[in-house]
């Protein structure tokens, strides 16, 4: 008989508004224990000194997380010109330095080479495996690696201010996998004076933004509470950027044994894929095909 799983089969969103100096998995494991939940993920890591929102799907919810980190993301980040470090942010060692300053119009004039399809060498110092192994663990042992680039989408990168010639503060909305320490790095490069990331803020992430974000110490002043409980968005919160297919009392019937199961009305078209409901419950998210849904992920709830 398999053992039952410790915690609650809760499930659902909580959107952290993370500090600095804590890791994504340390606030997905904070969490889980504040809602005495049985399993939980994050949508999209952020760097122990980064802050701002940070997704995290608990139960059933985790389920939906490939969605939410495949969508646009969108930052707020300081670049210290003038240095380069060898963690491409503020707690490295100045590898680089230069005297030499952009005017914010050479500045604004570089950045539209970084908008686009662009191919991104991701920091050494970053969770990028490498032969099995974590980049920055081999970096930290003083390994000199050699990371390929990888393609990246910047939908936007603009200036927001510019507060004196050492710092500018620019905000950027991109795809899946970038790396804000990279465009801070190949831009210092490509104006011919270094820099690097002195602060850095996700803003929002797919369907959700900081408004009514949840505190972390919040998690800490009050867990396992019904206060925190409050916090907890639906399932569905996730799944905004798909279609949604309602489905028959028969189809819903047949998507949770993890068969097609039949359509009544959706906005999807052919090949999409769609999240399945049925008296306003999520049941399942698979590909809609000829008035069916066939289902890649089921919900037990």
């Amino acid at each position: 008989m398999a053992r039952r799983k410790k915690g609650r089969r809760i499930s659902g969103w909580v959107i952290i508004d993370k500090p600095a100096g804590v890791s994504s998995n340390a606030v997905v494991n904070k969490v889980r224990w504040a809602f005495d939940a049985q399993k939980a993920g994050h949508a999209g890591t952020l760097d122990p000194e980064a802050t701002g929102l940070l997704a995290v799907a608990l139960g059933e919810a985790t389920k939906t997380i490939p969605y939410v980190t495949d969508a646009l993301k969108a930052y707020e980040f300081t670049v210290r010109l003038g240095q380069a470090t060898n963690t491409d942010d503020a707690e490295g060692v100045v590898i680089n330095s230069s005297d030499k300053r952009p005017s914010t119009s050479e500045i604004e004039a570089a950045l539209p080479r970084f908008i686009g399809e662009i191919e991104q060498v991701p920091p050494k110092f970053s969770a990028v495996k490498v032969d099995g192994q974590r980049s920055y663990a081999l970096a930290r042992s003083g390994e000199d690696v050699e990371l390929e680039a990888r393609p990246l989408i910047v939908d936007r990168l603009e200036v927001i201010d510019r507060p004196d010639d050492d710092h500018v503060n620019l905000k950027m909305v991109c795809g899946k996998g970038g790396y804000v320490r990279s465009i801070a790095r190949d831009l210092g490069q490509s104006l011919g004076c270094f820099g690097h990331v002195l602060k850095l803020r996700r803003i929002w992430s797919g369907p959700f933004d900081l408004e009514g974000a949840l505190d972390f110490s919040t998690i800490e002043e009050h867990p396992r509470s019904p206060e925190l409980d409050s916090y907890l968005q639906p399932i569905t919160a996730g799944l905004v950027d798909l279609p949604e297919a309602k489905v028959t009392a028969e189809g819903a019937m047949r998507l949770q044994n993890g068969n097609p199961g039949e359509v009544a009305f959706t906005s999807a078209s052919f090949g999409d894929i769609a999240w399945a409901s049925h008296q306003g419950q999520p049941i399942a998210i698979g590909q809609y095909l000829s008035g069916e849904l066939h289902p890649t992920r089921v919900f037990r709830l």
